[in-house]
């Protein structure tokens, strides 16, 4: 039995990861991340500005004091660490979207949220397909594993053009773009 399980360790270990940088989708993870920044965004924007957090640090002070700050509840590291546990889920509201004029293929959203009025969408250029969409969720999660961090360091940098800060400079998942959030 041991033997079996050293040869599927070992069999793990010598196949080709689909993680590897040139092996990936850049279609998929590009749209992926986009969508999870656009997400992000959304929820981030819900929150009252004027609500604040104590964050601090362990250390006392020689006077037996704990330093501690506010800031806005949105930027906090707890409140988007919550955030980002379930964004993934919302990737069921993008599909492939295929351009009609120059075929170019990207990651749209193609359902409004609560309350959201979306313009006329042409249905027709949208692929819908259920493998893709656990696909898509699939590459948001590798996202947020992978860049946790630095989306973390980017919201409380409050960085203009995040998603172009993390998806094409930070993680090379897209091509440079003409600077434009989802």
């Amino acid at each position: 039995m041991e033997m079996i399980m050293l040869q599927f360790v070992l069999l793990l270990v010598l196949l080709p990861s689909h993680s590897v940088e040139g092996k990936r989708d850049h279609v998929l993870y590009c749209g992926a991340c986009r969508a999870l920044i656009d997400e992000l965004l959304h929820e981030i924007s819900k929150v009252n500005p004027k609500k604040t957090t104590e964050v601090g640090s362990f250390r006392i002070s020689p006077d037996g004091t704990q330093e501690k700050n506010k800031i806005p509840l949105a930027k906090s590291e707890s409140y988007l660490t919550e955030v980002l546990e379930n964004i993934c889920d919302k990737m069921n509201d993008y599909s492939l979207h295929v351009d009609p004029e120059t075929q170019q293929k990207s990651y749209q959203r193609f359902a409004p949220r609560d309350g959201e009025q979306m313009g006329s969408i042409d249905f027709n250029n949208f692929q819908f397909n259920p493998d893709t969409s656990s696909s898509l969720k699939f590459a948001c999660e590798s996202v947020v594993e992978d860049y946790e961090d630095e989306i973390f360091s980017l919201i409380a940098q409050e960085a203009d053009f995040l998603a172009d800060k993390l998806c094409s400079e930070k993680s090379g998942y897209c091509r440079a773009s003409s600077r434009t959030e989802l």
